[in-house]
Protein backbone atom coordinates (compact mmCIF):
# COMPACT_ATOMS: atom_id res chain seq x y z
CA UNK A 1 0.00 0.00 0.00
CA UNK A 2 1.46 3.59 -0.71
CA UNK A 3 2.71 5.81 2.46
CA UNK A 4 0.26 8.56 2.73
CA UNK A 5 1.75 11.61 4.72
CA UNK A 6 1.24 14.90 4.91
CA UNK A 7 3.99 18.18 3.77
CA UNK A 8 4.54 21.42 3.49
CA UNK A 9 5.61 21.80 -0.53
CA UNK A 10 5.78 24.41 -3.04
CA UNK A 11 3.61 23.59 -5.75
CA UNK A 12 4.15 24.52 -9.02
CA UNK A 13 1.53 24.35 -12.37
CA UNK A 14 1.25 24.92 -15.65
CA UNK A 15 -0.95 24.63 -18.75
CA UNK A 16 -0.97 25.68 -22.26
CA UNK A 17 -3.14 29.21 -23.14
CA UNK A 18 -5.41 28.17 -26.05
CA UNK A 19 -4.22 24.50 -26.61
CA UNK A 20 -7.24 22.96 -27.73
CA UNK A 21 -7.07 25.76 -30.45
CA UNK A 22 -3.79 24.86 -30.98
CA UNK A 23 -4.59 20.92 -31.48
CA UNK A 24 -7.12 21.98 -34.05
CA UNK A 25 -4.67 24.25 -36.62
CA UNK A 26 -1.99 21.40 -36.18
CA UNK A 27 -2.35 18.19 -33.72
CA UNK A 28 1.25 17.56 -35.05
CA UNK A 29 3.10 20.03 -34.89
CA UNK A 30 1.15 21.29 -31.45
CA UNK A 31 2.16 17.88 -30.05
CA UNK A 32 5.79 18.08 -31.09
CA UNK A 33 6.12 21.80 -29.98
CA UNK A 34 4.23 20.69 -26.00
CA UNK A 35 6.83 18.18 -26.22
CA UNK A 36 9.58 20.40 -26.55
CA UNK A 37 8.04 23.04 -24.42
CA UNK A 38 7.80 20.43 -21.82
CA UNK A 39 11.31 18.90 -21.89
CA UNK A 40 12.99 22.52 -21.35
CA UNK A 41 10.54 23.25 -18.17
CA UNK A 42 11.32 19.93 -16.38
CA UNK A 43 15.06 20.38 -17.35
CA UNK A 44 14.68 23.53 -15.56
CA UNK A 45 12.59 22.61 -13.06
CA UNK A 46 15.53 19.67 -12.17
CA UNK A 47 18.14 22.48 -12.18
CA UNK A 48 16.10 24.36 -9.74
CA UNK A 49 15.99 21.42 -7.42
CA UNK A 50 12.19 20.38 -8.18
CA UNK A 51 10.30 17.21 -9.02
CA UNK A 52 7.48 16.76 -11.95
CA UNK A 53 5.18 14.90 -10.02
CA UNK A 54 2.65 14.44 -12.77
CA UNK A 55 1.79 15.69 -16.46
CA UNK A 56 -1.46 15.55 -18.27
CA UNK A 57 -2.73 16.81 -21.68
CA UNK A 58 -1.05 20.28 -22.02
CA UNK A 59 -0.83 20.31 -18.50
CA UNK A 60 2.37 19.72 -15.49
CA UNK A 61 2.49 20.19 -11.88
CA UNK A 62 5.86 19.83 -10.02
CA UNK A 63 6.78 20.40 -6.38
CA UNK A 64 9.89 22.30 -5.22
CA UNK A 65 11.57 22.12 -1.23
CA UNK A 66 12.34 25.80 -1.71
CA UNK A 67 9.64 28.63 -2.36
CA UNK A 68 12.56 30.55 -3.89
CA UNK A 69 13.66 28.11 -6.23
CA UNK A 70 10.58 27.61 -7.87
CA UNK A 71 10.02 31.07 -8.53
CA UNK A 72 12.97 31.35 -10.53
CA UNK A 73 11.86 28.42 -11.89
CA UNK A 74 8.96 29.69 -13.17
CA UNK A 75 10.85 32.98 -14.76
CA UNK A 76 13.41 30.90 -16.31
CA UNK A 77 10.84 28.99 -18.09
CA UNK A 78 9.08 31.97 -19.00
CA UNK A 79 12.06 34.08 -20.33
CA UNK A 80 13.13 30.25 -22.34
CA UNK A 81 10.05 29.66 -23.99
CA UNK A 82 9.34 33.38 -24.56
CA UNK A 83 12.55 33.05 -27.01
CA UNK A 84 11.19 29.46 -28.65
CA UNK A 85 7.68 31.68 -29.51
CA UNK A 86 9.40 34.40 -30.87
CA UNK A 87 10.61 32.42 -33.69
CA UNK A 88 7.11 30.97 -34.12
CA UNK A 89 4.11 32.66 -36.05
CA UNK A 90 1.37 34.68 -33.77
CA UNK A 91 -0.59 32.47 -34.00
CA UNK A 92 1.02 29.14 -33.55
CA UNK A 93 3.06 30.27 -30.02
CA UNK A 94 2.78 28.01 -27.14
CA UNK A 95 2.38 30.43 -24.24
CA UNK A 96 2.23 28.35 -20.93
CA UNK A 97 0.69 30.03 -17.59
CA UNK A 98 1.89 29.04 -14.20
CA UNK A 99 0.26 29.42 -10.97
CA UNK A 100 2.07 28.64 -7.69
CA UNK A 101 1.24 28.18 -4.18
CA UNK A 102 2.77 27.34 -1.01
CA UNK A 103 0.71 24.45 1.27
CA UNK A 104 -0.06 21.86 2.81
CA UNK A 105 -0.77 18.81 0.98
CA UNK A 106 -1.49 14.91 1.15
CA UNK A 107 1.42 12.96 -0.20
CA UNK A 108 0.41 9.52 -1.14
CA UNK A 109 3.40 7.49 -3.21
CA UNK A 110 4.60 10.26 -6.09
CA UNK A 111 1.48 11.98 -5.68
CA UNK A 112 -0.11 15.38 -4.07
CA UNK A 113 -3.59 16.09 -2.88
CA UNK A 114 -5.26 18.70 -1.14
CA UNK A 115 -6.21 22.31 -0.86
CA UNK A 116 -2.67 23.53 -1.49
CA UNK A 117 -2.67 21.77 -4.69
CA UNK A 118 -5.92 23.18 -5.45
CA UNK A 119 -5.23 26.75 -4.93
CA UNK A 120 -1.99 26.59 -7.10
CA UNK A 121 -4.32 25.13 -10.19
CA UNK A 122 -6.54 28.54 -9.79
CA UNK A 123 -3.77 30.33 -9.37
CA UNK A 124 -2.52 29.00 -13.17
CA UNK A 125 -5.79 29.49 -14.51
CA UNK A 126 -5.90 33.04 -13.62
CA UNK A 127 -2.52 34.07 -15.00
CA UNK A 128 -1.88 35.76 -18.01
CA UNK A 129 -0.28 33.79 -21.26
CA UNK A 130 3.52 33.54 -20.28
CA UNK A 131 3.04 34.60 -17.13
CA UNK A 132 3.30 33.44 -13.60
CA UNK A 133 0.52 33.93 -10.75
CA UNK A 134 1.28 32.96 -7.05
CA UNK A 135 -0.24 33.16 -3.72
CA UNK A 136 0.17 35.45 -0.65
CA UNK A 137 2.29 32.56 1.07
CA UNK A 138 4.49 32.07 -2.06
CA UNK A 139 4.57 36.47 -2.02
CA UNK A 140 5.71 36.29 1.81
CA UNK A 141 8.47 34.46 0.95
CA UNK A 142 10.21 35.75 -2.08
CA UNK A 143 9.56 39.24 -1.94
CA UNK A 144 13.03 40.19 -0.96
CA UNK A 145 14.95 38.10 -2.68
CA UNK A 146 14.25 37.21 -6.41
CA UNK A 147 14.70 40.20 -8.88
CA UNK A 148 11.58 40.87 -10.49
CA UNK A 149 8.57 42.94 -9.43
CA UNK A 150 4.95 41.90 -8.10
CA UNK A 151 1.25 43.31 -9.04
CA UNK A 152 -1.14 42.57 -6.48
CA UNK A 153 -4.00 41.30 -8.12
CA UNK A 154 -6.55 41.03 -5.19
CA UNK A 155 -8.04 37.91 -3.43
CA UNK A 156 -9.10 34.48 -5.61
CA UNK A 157 -12.26 32.33 -5.15
CA UNK A 158 -10.97 28.99 -4.33
CA UNK A 159 -13.28 26.04 -4.54
CA UNK A 160 -13.69 24.39 -0.94
CA UNK A 161 -11.64 27.57 0.30
CA UNK A 162 -13.78 29.68 2.38
CA UNK A 163 -11.65 33.04 2.18
CA UNK A 164 -10.05 34.46 -0.87
CA UNK A 165 -6.71 33.87 -1.48
CA UNK A 166 -4.46 37.04 -2.24
CA UNK A 167 -2.50 36.91 -5.20
CA UNK A 168 -0.14 38.00 -7.09
CA UNK A 169 0.94 38.30 -10.59
CA UNK A 170 4.81 38.51 -11.37
CA UNK A 171 6.07 41.37 -13.43
CA UNK A 172 8.94 39.58 -15.50
CA UNK A 173 11.54 41.73 -16.82
CA UNK A 174 11.34 44.24 -14.16
CA UNK A 175 14.31 44.08 -11.86
CA UNK A 176 12.43 45.76 -8.55
CA UNK A 177 10.81 43.98 -5.91
CA UNK A 178 7.56 46.47 -5.54
CA UNK A 179 5.20 46.56 -2.52
CA UNK A 180 1.59 45.79 -3.63
CA UNK A 181 -0.79 48.80 -4.51
CA UNK A 182 -3.21 49.59 -1.33
CA UNK A 183 -6.77 48.37 -3.36
CA UNK A 184 -7.08 45.34 -5.01
CA UNK A 185 -6.76 45.22 -8.90
CA UNK A 186 -8.53 42.89 -10.92
CA UNK A 187 -6.97 40.29 -12.84
CA UNK A 188 -3.99 40.65 -15.41
CA UNK A 189 -4.85 41.03 -18.79
CA UNK A 190 -2.85 38.83 -21.45
CA UNK A 191 -0.30 40.65 -22.81
CA UNK A 192 0.21 40.44 -26.51
CA UNK A 193 3.30 37.85 -27.10
CA UNK A 194 5.65 40.42 -28.92
CA UNK A 195 5.65 42.48 -25.55
CA UNK A 196 6.28 39.44 -23.21
CA UNK A 197 9.12 38.65 -25.49
CA UNK A 198 10.28 42.00 -25.25
CA UNK A 199 9.97 41.67 -21.35
CA UNK A 200 11.38 38.94 -20.82
CA UNK A 201 14.44 39.45 -22.97
CA UNK A 202 15.03 42.14 -20.73
CA UNK A 203 15.35 39.87 -17.41
CA UNK A 204 18.55 38.20 -19.39
CA UNK A 205 21.71 40.51 -18.22
CA UNK A 206 23.37 39.83 -15.60
CA UNK A 207 24.90 43.08 -14.55
CA UNK A 208 26.41 41.42 -11.01
CA UNK A 209 28.24 38.70 -13.34
CA UNK A 210 29.21 40.94 -15.60
CA UNK A 211 31.38 42.78 -12.99
CA UNK A 212 32.29 39.50 -11.92
CA UNK A 213 33.78 38.70 -15.02
CA UNK A 214 35.64 41.77 -15.75
CA UNK A 215 37.18 41.94 -11.53
CA UNK A 216 38.29 38.13 -12.76
CA UNK A 217 39.86 39.48 -15.89
CA UNK A 218 41.81 41.95 -14.15
CA UNK A 219 43.19 40.05 -11.62
CA UNK A 220 44.26 37.51 -14.34
CA UNK A 221 45.57 40.30 -16.41
CA UNK A 222 47.60 41.70 -13.26
CA UNK A 223 49.24 38.15 -12.53
CA UNK A 224 50.14 37.55 -16.13
CA UNK A 225 51.94 41.20 -16.17
CA UNK A 226 53.67 40.51 -12.57
CA UNK A 227 55.06 37.23 -13.88
CA UNK A 228 56.58 38.56 -17.33
CA UNK A 229 57.76 41.62 -15.13
CA UNK A 230 59.47 39.16 -13.09
CA UNK A 231 60.44 36.98 -15.33
CA UNK A 232 62.76 33.85 -14.28
CA UNK A 233 61.67 31.30 -16.72
CA UNK A 234 59.17 29.95 -15.00
CA UNK A 235 55.12 31.08 -16.17
CA UNK A 236 54.00 30.16 -12.30
CA UNK A 237 50.81 32.59 -13.41
CA UNK A 238 48.98 29.77 -15.98
CA UNK A 239 47.67 27.98 -12.29
CA UNK A 240 46.50 30.84 -10.50
CA UNK A 241 44.52 31.88 -14.12
CA UNK A 242 43.33 28.62 -14.73
CA UNK A 243 41.70 28.66 -11.13
CA UNK A 244 40.14 32.03 -11.68
CA UNK A 245 38.99 30.87 -15.45
CA UNK A 246 37.21 27.99 -13.30
CA UNK A 247 35.44 30.65 -10.75
CA UNK A 248 34.30 32.70 -13.83
CA UNK A 249 32.93 29.21 -15.70
CA UNK A 250 31.18 27.98 -11.91
CA UNK A 251 29.28 32.20 -12.19
CA UNK A 252 28.20 31.57 -15.73
CA UNK A 253 26.86 27.74 -15.05
CA UNK A 254 25.00 29.66 -11.75
CA UNK A 255 22.98 32.06 -14.01
CA UNK A 256 22.62 30.02 -17.00
CA UNK A 257 19.13 28.30 -17.93
CA UNK A 258 20.62 26.55 -21.44
CA UNK A 259 22.11 23.52 -20.25
CA UNK A 260 21.45 21.34 -17.47
CA UNK A 261 23.60 22.75 -14.47
CA UNK A 262 24.99 19.61 -13.18
CA UNK A 263 25.86 18.05 -16.37
CA UNK A 264 27.54 21.89 -17.24
CA UNK A 265 29.73 21.54 -13.67
CA UNK A 266 31.00 18.37 -14.81
CA UNK A 267 32.39 19.31 -18.33
CA UNK A 268 33.91 22.31 -16.47
CA UNK A 269 35.66 20.18 -13.95
CA UNK A 270 36.57 17.76 -16.78
CA UNK A 271 37.84 21.44 -18.59
CA UNK A 272 40.03 22.21 -15.88
CA UNK A 273 41.75 18.90 -15.13
CA UNK A 274 42.87 18.73 -18.94
CA UNK A 275 43.99 22.39 -18.26
CA UNK A 276 46.07 21.23 -14.81
CA UNK A 277 47.31 17.95 -17.56
CA UNK A 278 48.33 20.78 -20.43
CA UNK A 279 50.24 23.14 -17.87
CA UNK A 280 51.97 20.42 -16.33
CA UNK A 281 53.00 18.41 -19.25
CA UNK A 282 55.38 15.43 -18.84
CA UNK A 283 54.94 14.12 -22.24
CA UNK A 284 51.17 12.14 -21.10
CA UNK A 285 47.75 13.35 -21.21
CA UNK A 286 46.81 10.91 -18.04
CA UNK A 287 43.97 13.25 -17.82
CA UNK A 288 42.06 11.47 -20.21
CA UNK A 289 41.24 8.69 -17.48
CA UNK A 290 39.17 10.89 -14.75
CA UNK A 291 37.72 12.71 -18.16
CA UNK A 292 36.47 9.42 -19.64
CA UNK A 293 34.79 8.92 -15.93
CA UNK A 294 33.30 12.10 -16.22
CA UNK A 295 32.02 11.28 -19.35
CA UNK A 296 30.54 8.16 -18.36
CA UNK A 297 28.96 10.18 -15.38
CA UNK A 298 27.51 12.82 -17.52
CA UNK A 299 26.20 10.33 -19.97
CA UNK A 300 24.50 8.40 -17.25
CA UNK A 301 22.62 11.89 -16.09
CA UNK A 302 21.68 12.71 -19.28
CA UNK A 303 19.97 9.17 -20.15
CA UNK A 304 18.23 9.16 -16.51
CA UNK A 305 16.63 13.12 -16.81
CA UNK A 306 12.88 13.42 -17.08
Amino acid sequence: MSDTRRKLTTIFCADVQDYTRLMGADEEGTLASLKRCREAMGRLIESHGGRVINTWGDGLIADFPSVVEAVRAAVDTQNELAGFNARRPADGRMLFRIGINLGDVIVEGDDIYGDGVNIAARLQASAAAGGVVISSSVYDQVRNKVAVGFEFLGPLMVKNVDEGVPSYAVKIGDARDETPPAEPRGPARPQPAAVMAADMAEATPAPRGRRLYGVLAVIAAVLIGINLLSWQGVFWARFPVLALAAVAALAWNRDQTLFNRKITSLAILALGIAGINLFTWTGQFWAVWPILGIAAVMGLRWSMRR
